[in-house]
């Protein structure tokens, strides 16, 4: 059965006219290796904490900044808002398709609340908490070419062309605004769309993206403002001693206007400075050290890195089952070819070297969690390959082989072919990723032995499920399986309301 809404009756929550207060029993373990005459052995001991939980159920009039608008996710976003908006149906080849928001966790997937007469009860996951309507994002941002968004809609060929007809209208005096293009971190063959660039030193670039954060937020009486880095994927920023590696440090070289500091790092840092969520959807190290330093400082939420939409969760997913099944992933090689312009920027050794990075460590807490299957040190191959083949468009294809060994030395060898549609993927992607940050930036939480409330993390690890390679503060580890990373978001909204974490042991029934 599904309920649209719900709304909890317990002595551990509280609704008010503008807030909702919860009281959470955090249950959790400590291990301790104990010496016990004369024998060390591990003991866990289970342990609960109080947490307090307040959620501002305001929502604020909500603005999103694209950086890299223009380019094929940021048009298909955008477009498909609108469509969703005014409610728009088209013609395709099969049927009259009305607008929706598949694919999107916020917006189209259910969470389990009860059973009721025997019949477990679903309920849409933007019901946990208020969340921002997606239908009234305001959208604007930067590009460094300026075609407006309705020819860059038809640039990108991702949308059916009655669609793109009717969208026009509504797209073509959306213009991006001036970006920051530096040749050195994209590759050379991008050079022909930059024709809307900022110039000046790096700190009168910084000063700028503030300035344009600040003009669109006044001109559209936006509560809120999100900035998300969709653009081309750069190389690999060098961490230099001295350069970037302190907050300090990363700030005198803005002042020196130092070469190693890439464009996705000016927009964060310019967030950062005026505190407002930035989030990158590429796989470079736009967060360097010295970056984190300041965000942490400051208190300004970031989050990354890499949209997780295709060929990386389906890894995700598999490898989890695989290892948790008792079987040894030994070889896993994974191949890319696609057309659109990320592609084309892909097809460059050193914006590919960034992808390969993001992609191939999408195993490793999984392969860490199994000692009886790898020995120390021991990981399997994992290749990547991406290969830019101009015709199939952002028809992106996928195709993976697993091998791993089984019972008694056998093999058993998993192939899948996947055709992603690139930007349709991303799209929603983007979208949860802008309203998760919203909606996390209006919680505080505190536990028993904390005197205030305060936010989350600024180095917001509840959005690693969208991503690839989760961003997370120093000295934590990472998860990257699929299916507990859905469950720490899930559960962490439902003690916003003071709801229990979902355990699947349905007692009742046994």
């Amino acid at each position: 059965m599904f309920i649209e809404s719900f709304k909890v009756d317990s002595p551990n929550v509280k609704y008010t006219e503008g807030e909702i207060h919860s009281v959470y029993n955090y249950e959790t373990t400590d291990l301790v290796l104990e010496n016990r005459d004369g024998i060390h052995q591990w003991v866990v001991k289970p342990k609960s904490v109080k947490y307090e939980f307040k959620t501002d159920t305001h929502l604020p009039r909500f603005g999103v900044m694209l950086v890299g608008w223009g380019g094929n996710n940021g048009s298909t976003l955008t477009a498909g808002v609108i469509a969703n908006h005014e409610g728009i149906s088209w013609a395709t080849k099969d049927k009259i398709q009305q607008a929706n928001y598949f694919g999107s966790l916020t917006q189209a997937s259910t969470i389990r609340v009860g059973s009721f007469n025997g019949e477990e009860i679903y309920a849409p996951f933007k019901s946990l908490l208020p969340m921002v309507n997606p239908d009234e994002i305001v959208f604007g941002g930067w590009d460094i070419s300026n075609m407006n968004l309705a020819d860059a809609m038809a640039r990108a060929k991702v949308l059916d062309i009655d669609l793109q007809k009717q969208l026009r209208p509504y797209m073509e005096q959306m213009v991006p605004l001036p970006g920051i293009y530096d040749a050195d971190f994209i590759a050379a063959n991008q050079e022909s769309r930059a024709n809307n660039v900022i110039g000046g030193t790096k700190k009168e670039q910084v000063e700028r993206i503030i300035k344009d954060i600040r003009e669109f937020k006044e001109k559209n009486q936006l509560g809120k403002v999100v900035v998300l880095w969709t653009a081309n994927t750069e190389r690999y920023s060098s961490i230099i001693a001295g350069l970037n590696d302190t907050m300090e440090n990363l700030m005198a070289s803005l002042e020196k206007n130092e070469a190693e500091i890439s464009p996705s790092t000016l927009y964060a840092i310019a967030c950062v400075l005026e505190n407002v969520p930035f989030i990158n959807g590429s796989p470079q190290n736009t967060f360097v050290p010295g970056l984190i330093e300041l965000a942490i400082q400051r208190n300004s939420l970031i989050g990354g890195d890499d949209f997780k939409s295709g060929q990386t969760k389906m890894k995700s997913v598999l490898v989890d089952f695989l290892v948790g099944a008792g079987i040894k992933p030994t070889s896993i090689v994974s191949y890319n070819h696609l057309g659109n312009n990320d592609g084309m920027n892909l097809s460059a050794p050193q914006t590919f070297r960034s992808k390969e990075i993001s992609k191939s460590n999408v195993v490793d807490d999984m392969v860490a969690s199994n000692a009886i299957l790898y020995e120390p040190g021991e990981h399997p191959d994992h290749v990547v390959v991406i290969k830019y083949v101009p015709y199939v468009g952002d028809s992106k294809r996928a195709m993976d082989e697993y091998t791993s060994e089984i019972f008694m030395g056998g093999k058993s060898t998993i192939v899948l072919h996947n055709t992603c549609e690139d930007s349709l993927l991303a799209a929603p992607i983007i979208l949860d990723l802008v309203l998760l940050a919203e909606l996390s930036t209006r919680i505080q939480l505190k536990a028993e032995d904390e005197g205030k409330f305060h936010s989350f993390h600024p180095v917001a690890t509840i959005l690693s499920y969208l991503t690839k390679a989760p961003l997370v503060p120093p000295s934590t580890p990472v998860v990257n399986a699929l299916s507990k990373q859905r469950a720490m978001l899930e559960n962490i909204l439902r003690a916003c309301v003071g709801l229990a974490p979902e355990n699947n042991m349905i007692l009742e029934y046994k």
